[in-house]
């Protein structure tokens, strides 16, 4: 296996076929994978990402993909799509991953690299496990931890299929949710995944986001324009594929609910949501994500909605079923390995201190209340 560094992703429509095929072998194929989001990434935040893309050969034939970021004194790596990609991994076969693996950190190794640091790495991917038997040949000690917990809404059979849409449109909430828009005029619902559509709907889409989390005391993501400039590309190089989708809810001519998603490789992906804040009392977000469900149960081929990171509330409610993440962090120095495992151990043994904590306390307040009651 031969090993060719790149200091930025080509765009070369050959390498981005090889690419793209290479991920469709990978157990779980996703959307972030796609030489489409490299580029993408590389094109929004060059101003503050150094890319290093390592592809891997056999032959003429590419069989790895690395897609990484380094700092200016290329001592401190991480994929190149860390923040904005919900999974990330090394691309590769699954059978070819320990070898991939292997030489990716031989690679690294005879660049000096100090530390590796993998957020959103699918713990059901081969590369944990390839990690794990490579860094130490290489000089690496590797720390593993589990991070997000994604829901996920797995749509089965035909027949469990039609009884999850018959749940959803029976929901006495929807449909008086449905009911309250539908006084200010027709409710209706559209999927954009034409070019000049989004980019027409993109400017009130980030709009309504922004503005959503002042609302909320936050600082959204689409107040910069990097994260702008980087929907807005991602969907002219996915342009007429159908994988990026934005989805509306209208309330007459006015949206009041989004969706920046996906679909790929039998995966609806809920990545960036919002709605109109002055529609808060209809939950809008939640009509549009039942409608996402009940259309995706009659689409051939589509088998999961996948909402992604974060631990909201919803997602727990909608989701049957999830994916857990991990964060791997590959260090060459013993302290910074020891480091990185007691501050990971410590905040475990905090946050399990504060769920006994409160249990204690609110056994203590019923005990009051029953002897004030007695």
């Amino acid at each position: 296996m031969r090993v060719v560094l790149h200091r930025e992703i080509p765009e070369d429509s050959n390498l981005q076929r090889q690419w793209n095929r290479l991920v469709l072998q990978m157990e779980q194929p996703e959307v972030f994978y796609n030489c489409e989001w490299g580029l993408a990434v590389q094109s929004a935040y060059r101003d503050r990402l150094k890319p290093l893309l390592l592809l891997a050969y056999d032959g003429d034939d590419l069989v790895g993909v690395a897609s990484l970021a380094t700092d200016s004194a290329e001592e401190n790596v991480s994929f190149l799509a860390a923040t904005t990609g919900d999974y990330c991994d090394f691309i590769s076969d699954p059978s070819q991953r320990a070898e991939f693996v292997e030489a990716v950190l031989a690679e690294l190794a005879r660049r000096k690299t100090r530390s590796l640091v993998l957020a959103n790495l699918p713990a059901d991917s081969a590369t944990p496990a390839a990690l794990q038997a490579a860094s130490g040949r290489h000089g690496f000690r590797v720390f593993l931890r589990p991070a997000y917990l994604c829901a996920q809404i797995e749509l089965g059979s035909t027949a469990k299929r039609q009884e999850l849409k018959a749940a959803l449109t029976g929901k006495k909430k929807l449909r008086r949710y449905l009911r309250a828009m539908e006084r200010e005029g027709p409710v209706t619902f559209v999927h954009l995944q034409s070019w000049a559509q989004i980019q027409a709907a993109l400017p009130e889409f980030a709009d309504a986001h922004v503005a959503r989390f002042v609302a909320t005391q936050r600082v959204s993501s689409l107040a910069t324009a990097e994260r702008r400039n980087f929907l807005e590309d991602l969907a002219r190089r996915f342009s007429e594929t159908g994988v990026v989708t934005l989805s509306i809810l209208k309330v007459g001519d006015r949206p009041v609910a989004w969706n920046y998603g996906f679909q790929f490789c039998g995966s609806w992906f809920w990545y960036q949501p919002t709605f109109d804040s002055r529609q808060e009392e209809n939950s809008p977000g939640h009509c549009l994500l039942s409608r996402i469900v009940i259309e995706s149960c009659d689409m051939d081929g589509m088998k999961r909605i996948d909402l992604g990171l974060g631990a909201e509330g919803y997602k727990e409610r909608f989701g049957n079923s999830t994916r857990q993440t991990l964060h791997a962090t590959l260090s060459r120095s013993a302290g910074r390995h020891l480091r990185v495992a007691a501050r990971y151990r410590i905040a475990s043994v905090l946050k399990r201190s504060a769920r006994v904590e409160a249990a204690v306390r609110n056994a203590l307040t019923r005990l009051r209340l029953r002897k004030l009651d007695s």
